[in-house]
């Protein structure tokens, strides 16, 4: 009895060290396929970002080694008016822009989700404008807001109307900017149309049955079904909103009173202009923690408005 259970134990051992062997033998063939992504991620993500870790901690100005000053970088940048301009100029961009964005992708997701004909075409046309280069998209923009001869202002004249100086005015310039990024919603279109169209069609009917009408299913069915594809695109939204710096840098440099200066127009500006890298790797390292806070603050609040397929809401 004994014997014939070690040999079962052994037996055992046997093919279960055969199958750990297995799986360890996969990880490892795994980990060597992606061991090149692995080797860029380190040398050229995590490796300059810890650097930079140390560079916000030093006086660098690429012309000589670096100098330690400790945390005076960001004792400075807490008394930078300038700081605080940029910062604000990117949290209205941001607070103000990110839900007209989202709204407005929403909005025409939900009217390409129609059965009509052509309705390709229609899709292809709305998704277009957000594969534009962002240089391309800036100077169509200084065109059509330009106040002597701009598009936008020639169509006021017409019903007569003298239109701002848009750009070119402090009042109005950033909120130019913020009418010009609803220009490239068509990314975040085609995350909720695919969300659209993976919504159950028994709930419709469910909600037919009991009398709903369209606004109640669009708010009832509609809008928590897609509030995962809703977080996301909020989420990768405010991220890039935060990092903006394409727009402002061509458009207006900072406009006029620095009515446009975004954070990131104006970590450049210190990095590369007037060569205070160190300075510059303490604003890139306060932006990161702005953007993690912002996306905990999103995080945390999902659990009250986000629903997952096949969870109830109590």
């Amino acid at each position: 009895m004994a014997q014939a259970t070690a040999t079962t134990h052994r037996r055992s051992g046997g093919f279960w060290g055969r199958i750990r062997q297995s799986d360890l033998s996969e990880a490892l063939w795994g980990y060597f396929l992606i061991s090149p992504w692995l080797v860029g991620l380190l040398i050229f993500v995590a490796g300059p970002m810890l650097y930079s870790v140390y560079l916000s901690l030093t006086r660098y100005n690429l012309m000589s080694a670096p100098q330690w000053v400790g945390a005076f970088n960001y004792g400075y940048l807490a008394a930078d008016p300038l700081v605080w301009q940029s910062l604000k100029v990117t949290a209205i961009y941001t607070f103000l822009g990110v839900p007209m964005r989202v709204v407005l992708a929403l909005l025409v997701a939900m009217l390409l989700n129609q059965q009509v004909r052509a309705m390709p075409l229609f899709r292809t046309i709305f998704y277009l404008p957000s594969v534009v280069s962002g240089v391309a998209v800036a100077i169509l923009w200084m065109w059509i807001l330009s106040p002597e001869y701009g598009l936008l202002n020639s169509a006021l004249a017409k019903v007569g109307i003298t239109g701002p100086r848009w750009l070119m005015d402090q009042d109005t310039a950033l909120f130019a900017m913020i009418v010009m990024s609803l220009w490239g919603v068509g990314a975040n279109m085609v995350i909720f149309l695919a969300a659209l169209q993976g919504v159950p069609q028994h709930l419709y009917e469910a909600a037919d049955v009991e009398g709903a009408s369209r606004l109640q299913k669009t708010w009832h069915v509609t809008i928590p079904s897609i509030s995962p594809s809703t977080f996301f695109v909020l989420i990768m939204s405010i991220i890039g909103s935060f990092q903006v710096f394409t727009q402002g840098f061509v458009m207006t440099n900072g406009g006029p009173n620095n009515s446009t200066l975004f954070y990131v127009l104006y970590l450049y500006r210190n990095a590369f202009q007037l060569l205070r890298m160190g300075y510059a790797s303490a604003l890139a390292w306060v932006l990161f923690i702005i953007i993690m806070a912002c996306t905990a603050l999103v995080l945390r609040s999902s659990a009250l408005w986000v629903y997952y397929e096949g969870e109830l809401k109590k």
